[in-house]
């Protein structure tokens, strides 16, 4: 049987069709007419073209298919236009569990997020169970992927969907082509181009790891849960530090406060609004969220799903030496 892969020209999503592909599996993936194949190109994958704001487009996608990774999202800290993020993200993914639904997909693995999650105020590492509600997302990304989660659970629910949610944290690595934000502060402080940093903290995990996830979440996960795919909670400066070694630099050892950083972000927002810019230098929500230590757990997923992550210090390497393979560090 097939398994349909979407998002599969992304950072996670390819990693998750290269797995899948190392265990044998026929592979199918869902790209949008325009997307940027390269993370595909040397895949021995079937293309089905679609889009997931357009329902139509997923019936092809899905019929034949065992099983459905749904790993696609619109992730960006900020857009001029949340409405078509959240047409994408909520809508989106109610259209594609609907289609796999109806063409008799055994098992669909939801990609969310720890962005839809909750966060303990004693920085201690939250689990699946951490209360969080509407009003604690920061930001339309985070907003779309806790609606989104709502919806897949009402699914679930109401129309017995065979759905388990994955929620990763910051995934590290190779073929981080965009690259994702993670990326941008791992080649950044690589090509040393990070004088200074904020006070923060996230969980790290190699993406290859959480590709391994998505599959142990498909073979052993249990309908209508969540679990967290993450590696290790690190504060910023530590992160900065490894980096700076594996490279041979010294670490910025400069701290900026978030109320220093917050006026430069609605500047750059404005300065990009007028501009026609793609995305600002750092975006308000951006340094909103930085106000957070972002540490999880992923005690429930070693638990139920056999799940075990790398060291981080291999995620860095990978990282480093992928940017630095295809030009990314100047």
């Amino acid at each position: 049987m097939t398994v349909l892969v979407t998002g599969a020209t992304g950072f996670v999503g390819s990693a998750v069709a290269r797995k899948l592909l190392a265990m044998g599996e026929t592979v199918r993936v869902l790209v949008r007419e325009n997307s940027d194949r390269q993370n595909i190109d040397d895949l021995a994958v079937e293309v089905c073209v679609g889009d997931l704001t357009q329902a139509e487009t997923l019936k092809p996608a899905v019929r034949g298919c065992s099983a459905v990774f749904h790993v696609a999202a619109d992730y960006r800290l900020w857009t001029r236009h949340p409405e078509e993020m959240m047409q994408t993200n909520i809508e989106g993914s109610k259209s594609l569990i609907g289609a796999a639904l109806k063409a008799g997909v055994e098992r669909v693995v939801y990609t969310s997020s720890v962005a839809a999650l909750g966060i303990n105020k004693d920085e201690t590492p939250a689990d699946e169970t951490t209360p969080s509600s509407l009003e604690d997302m920061i930001g339309v990304y985070k907003r779309s992927k806790f609606l989104a989660e709502e919806a897949v659970h009402k699914l679930v629910a109401e129309k017995k969907a065979p759905v388990v949610i994955v929620n990763p944290s910051a995934p590290v690595g190779p073929r981080d082509i965009k690259p994702t934000r993670t990326g941008e502060l791992i080649a950044d402080a690589a090509a040393g181009r990070m004088p200074a940093f904020v006070d923060t903290g996230l969980n790290v995990v190699h993406v290859d790891d959480v590709a391994e996830g998505h599959v142990l979440a498909w073979q052993k996960g249990t309908i209508g849960e969540r679990y967290i795919l993450g590696g290790e909670n690190l504060p910023l400066a530590t992160i900065l530090r490894e980096i700076s070694e594996l490279v041979g630099r010294k670490p910025p050892r400069i701290s900026i406060p978030h109320g220093v950083i917050m006026p430069i972000a609605y500047i750059a927002e404005a300065l990009t609004r007028l501009s026609g810019g793609e995305k600002p230098l750092v975006a308000v929500d951006e340094v909103r969220m930085a106000r957070k230590k972002m540490y999880f757990t992923s005690a429930k997923a070693e638990r139920e799903l056999g799940y075990r992550p790398r060291p981080v210090s291999e995620a860095f390497t990978d990282a480093i030496s992928w940017f630095r393979e295809h030009d990314y560090l100047g």
